[in-house]
């Protein structure tokens, strides 16, 4: 029988992968590190700002992201904003995402 620890892990494993087609769809709009992460547990995607920002890191280095640094306010913030590249990659992953849930909404529907 499963552990309440191996139900955390099993969840974190299948975020892994959503929260970088999540991060590119909430970049739509500038948004900083703390504020996404905010957004994301919002919508029922907690996570760990030691997950997100090298999540943020490797979209900016695959040219998906562009960031902008903010000192105007009284703390400076890095913003980042997705890019058309990134709104390229952001369509492909909606569509795969698509495809993928639909057929396992299919597999996990049928009778044993």
């Amino acid at each position: 029988m499963p552990k309440a620890d191996d139900d955390a892990r099993i969840e974190i494993e299948l975020k892994r992968g959503l929260l970088q087609l999540a991060v590119l769809s909430m970049a739509r709009e500038r948004t900083y590190g703390y504020s996404l992460c905010k957004s994301l547990g919002d919508c029922g995607l907690e996570v760990e700002e030691g997950t997100l920002y090298p999540i943020l890191r490797r979209l900016e280095s695959r040219g998906l992201l562009e960031s902008i640094w903010e000192t105007s306010g009284s703390r400076p913030r890095k913003y980042y904003v997705i890019t058309e590249n990134g709104r390229e990659t952001l369509a492909l992953l909606t569509g795969a995402w698509k495809r993928i849930r639909g057929a396992l909404d299919g597999v996990l529907e049928q009778e044993p």
